[in-house]
């Protein structure tokens, strides 16, 4: 059977399989229509219906449109996909199926897949507190990564706009919630880096706690998109972080930046997609399957698209429940 990935379940996938030490109190999950906590969630996060595919080799899914990259396809088992709510692909080919998943991901395209595209957007305030966040009801997509990962990058890049998201030489810029509004219907928030070495011991307390706080308490909150530097291999802080997440039952998509990064292998570099396959490795070891994820690069542009597409299926399916 094939897992889908949703916010928010007590069955989710995004669940730990053993306690970890950054583990918190259980939240409740409120959604902005008052329905009884976790009822969203568990629609969100339920199972998938049981593919008849016949096949045992992995769907083999391209990565880039650049001509000079000579990487074989990225090979995913059916036991990997995000597959969508209401999503039902039982009687697609392998052919077929490769063609409604998003390219460089393992998300699975469904008929909420609409409106993605970013015609406005605006700065609307920035937070420290969770409850000094917008109140208007909108659905949110917070974006958070290790310091320096290209956050700011990916908001301006998602949005087709240089300075909307200062991005800064020196990590550790970004200390507060930073909502911005897209469309005027919903929200890009960008959250404080994590890892600054940098930073007053103090300040970094303040950090994780609000945006702890944050994640738990935070009704509209409809996915957290963690990001990864693709370009070096695993660090700690990340499957630490990603493994919080999962305990906590907070839904995550995993953005892997710096795709465009490629290591000579004589310099003893790895490419992005080994990197990428290590990672989602040491995942195992935390979640049952590996969460949604998606490749991208702020410099080419990679991934922009499908980022936006995924927001929008989840985001009119939220809408809609």
């Amino acid at each position: 059977m094939i897992l889908a990935q949703l916010p928010r379940f007590h069955l989710s996938i995004f669940v730990a399989k053993s306690p970890l030490s950054l583990s918190s109190p259980r939240f409740n999950f409120l959604n902005h229509r008052s329905k009884p906590p976790g009822s969203l969630a568990r629609t969100l996060f339920s199972l998938a219906p049981k593919s008849n595919i016949a096949t045992v080799e992995p769907i083999p899914l391209p990565v880039s449109d650049s001509s000079d990259l000579e990487e074989a396809p990225v090979e995913i088992p059916l036991d990997k996909l995000f597959i969508p709510p209401e999503t039902d692909i039982s009687g697609d080919d392998p052919s077929r199926l490769t063609a409604r998943i998003l390219k460089g991901s393992n998300i699975v395209l469904s008929k909420y897949a609409r409106d993605a595209q970013v015609a406005q957007s605006d700065y609307v305030k920035s937070s420290v507190r969770t409850e000094d966040c917008p109140a208007d009801g909108l659905p949110e997509f917070a974006l958070v990564g290790r310091s320096n990962v290209g956050k700011s990058s990916l908001l301006n890049s998602l949005v087709r706009r240089k300075r909307l998201a200062l991005t800064s030489k020196k990590p550790g810029k970004t200390q507060c919630i930073n909502h911005f509004r897209i469309n005027d219907n919903w929200y890009l928030v960008d959250l404080p880096g994590y890892g600054y070495a940098s930073a007053p011991h103090e300040l970094k307390q303040d950090w994780n706690k609000f945006t702890k706080d944050y994640f738990l308490n935070r009704s509209t909150l409809v996915s957290v998109f963690l990001l990864v530097d693709a370009s070096i291999p695993p660090k700690q802080i990340d499957l630490d972080y990603a493994s919080w997440l999962g305990q906590n039952q907070v839904p995550m998509t995993m953005v892997f930046t710096k795709c465009d990064k490629r290591k000579k292998k004589k310099n003893g570099g790895k490419r992005p997609e080994e990197n990428i396959k290590e990672f989602q490795d040491l995942i195992q070891g935390f979640f049952e399957t590996t969460p949604p994820w998606i490749m991208t690069s702020s410099v080419t542009n990679q991934g922009r698209d499908e980022i936006l597409l995924h927001m929008a299926q989840l985001r009119n399916y939220w809408l809609k429940h």
